[in-house]
């Protein structure tokens, strides 16, 4: 039996911390924050109306976190892929890495996908019409491949086209039970695919792992200032959170024409792009990767863009950032069955 969303009781909220309170009043300049420890106690709160909404709100460490390290103690390498801005081609980016990834056949590799609003990882890897299929040690991962599995809500939607209109806390009590519920077994890598953005989500990704270790963040942008504006607030929410960067990813970096060769700039890095940002920021710089048509095409057909064009421009790139990933992780053995 697979899980549904027609049943919202699945996701418990019951532990702490559980969902934001339901204030009565907007929070007032100095507020410490309603699930702080100092909530509805400090001096701050002296006559707010949410006062007693606050100090009665649960505080405390997640009781269930031990229980997702516990669950995640045999992945070696937990990886966030993030971007500050929408369309950029994280999820894209994503699937590749995944796909990357498990080229090795003596690698097993997992992909969660957080965007619980906006899940396309199921469709990019071929498996949107599967379902989760629940046993007695907990919910079973699609498996795309022999040694690649994916988890996301697309899985549990009665329609492929139904909306997901859910609040913080609710989203954040699914992405709890893909890392509680969720048989990952050994694996090598688990990537995490996130929404764009620093919100709910990544504080709950974050918060969830941070017992069970996290490699840190791999942040996709591609080359124009508009998307480097965002780019550096993401990096800034990685610095406060305590995240790791990995390195900066510049995607969609030129366009090589498949019959002349010639290469276009169709985003042109006005101001230096993400290997300048890199610098600026002091964080590694992993590499650029091109515009490719085919890659699309490969997403919309659930199909492996690593596999069927291994030697594709794009695809080389790709390579190079999935080299630089591990050496940046600490990966000393070849993670391509191509390496030497």
């Amino acid at each position: 039996m697979a899980p549904s969303l027609e049943e919202p009781t699945q996701i418990d909220l019951s532990s702490p911390p559980k969902t934001i309170p339901k204030l009565v009043a907007p929070e007032p300049e100095h507020c410490p924050g309603p699930e702080s420890t100092q909530a509805g106690h400090a001096s701050s709160c002296a006559g707010c109306p949410n006062q007693s909404i606050c100090a009665t709100t649960p505080k405390g460490p997640d009781p269930d976190v031990p229980l997702i390290t516990a669950r995640l103690s045999n992945i070696r390498h937990k990886i966030l892929v993030l971007s500050g801005k929408g369309g950029v081609g994280k999820s894209t980016f994503s699937t590749m890495l995944a796909h990357a990834f498990a080229s090795n056949p003596a690698a097993t590799v997992g992909l969660m996908d957080t965007d619980i609003c906006g899940p396309s990882i199921p469709k990019m890897m071929g498996v949107e019409t599967e379902t989760i299929h629940v046993s007695s040690s907990g919910w079973e991962p699609v498996w795309v491949s022999d040694n690649l599995g994916v988890m996301s809500v697309q899985f549990m939607l009665p329609n492929r086209d139904d909306a997901v209109i859910w609040r913080g806390a609710k989203k954040n009590g699914l992405i709890k039970q893909f890392l509680k519920d969720v048989e990952w077994g050994s694996m090598d890598f688990l990537v995490v695919d996130t929404p764009p953005g620093t919100s709910d989500e990544h504080l709950s990704v974050n918060s969830f792992l941070k017992e069970s270790g996290v490699d840190g963040a791999v942040v996709v942008t591609t080359p124009q200032e508009v998307s480097l504006l965002d780019v550096r607030k993401e990096i800034d929410f990685c610095r406060k959170a305590g995240i790791r960067v990995i390195g900066i990813v510049e995607n969609m970096s030129g366009f090589v024409c498949g019959k002349c060769g010639h290469e276009a700039k169709i985003f042109k890095a006005t101001t230096g792009g993400a290997k300048k940002l890199a610098q600026e920021v002091g964080v590694p710089f992993l590499g650029k990767v091109p515009l490719d048509p085919r890659i699309g095409m490969a997403c919309d057909y659930g199909e492996s863009f690593f596999d069927t064009f291994g030697d594709s421009p794009a695809c080389m790139a790709l390579k190079d950032v999935v080299k630089r990933v591990g050496e940046e992780v600490g990966i000393e053995e070849n993670l391509l069955p191509d390496e030497t």
